[in-house]
This record gives C-alpha cells, sequence and structure tokens, in this order.
C-alpha cells in the first residue's frame, strides 16, 4: 500500500499534507507516529471513569493531530465530539462517540498496514 492509498483508505486530504509537509518522506513519518499517540487511550479510559473533562481535552487532542495530519474523516467525527463534550456528556456525544472509534479504527487498520508494509 502506498502512502497514498492509506490516506485514500481512510478518507483523508493526502495532497493538503504532503503540500504543507513537503516531501512524503515526512508525511509517513508523522503519519505513522499517530500509532504511537494516546489520545484515543485516554478519550475511551477516561469515558469509562465518566471523566468529561479530560474525554473532551483528549477528544480536542485527537482534533488537531487530524488537522495537521490530514486526517479529514477522523478529524470530522472528533471534532463534532469535542463541541459535543464541551459541557460534559450528552446523548450527541454518545452518537459521535459511535463514529469517532469507527474512524479511528479504520485510520490505524490503513495506518498499520503500511507501516507493515515498510517503505513500498
Amino acid at each position: 500500500m502506498s502512502l497514498k492509498e492509506c490516506y485514500a483508505a481512510f478518507e483523508g486530504d493526502y495532497e493538503g499534507v504532503l503540500s504543507r509537509l513537503r516531501s512524503e518522506k515526512m508525511v509517513r513519518k508523522f503519519a505513522l507516529k499517530f500509532l504511537k499517540d494516546t489520545s484515543y487511550e485516554l478519550l475511551v479510559s477516561s469515558l469509562d471513569e465518566k471523566n468529561y473533562g479530560e474525554a473532551f481535552r483528549a477528544a480536542h487532542t485527537i482534533k488537531g493531530v487530524c488537522q495537521n495530519l490530514g486526517f479529514t474523516k477522523l478529524g470530522e467525527s472528533s471534532s463534532h465530539l469535542t463541541d459535543a463534550l464541551r459541557d460534559g456528556w450528552s446523548e450527541e456525544a454518545g452518537t459521535f462517540l459511535i463514529q469517532v472509534k469507527e474512524d479511528y479504527e479504520k485510520t490505524a487498520e490503513a495506518l498499520r498496514i503500511l507501516e507493515a508494509e515498510g517503505e513500498g
């Protein structure tokens, strides 16, 4: 899988991030670092603990990382979740959380495949 195909798999903005980071090598480097980011795990554990302030911060971090890396679909769903968590938990937040989970898994899976296939 090429980096461009990876971005297509999770509905990302490959051309946009490439224009910002200026080389495919840099895009790949930072995109794969996403797999080591713990914000998603913090989001899930904070919600399990009903710590909505921490969950809001985690969702906000995911949103920012996604905007910087051109992870469009996950960025949009995490943005909606961030807004929904601004004042604590709501039914709307639950709906957005389901979408964030789906988008995160799709993004992470494509990145894991890219990583496993090496530089090719």
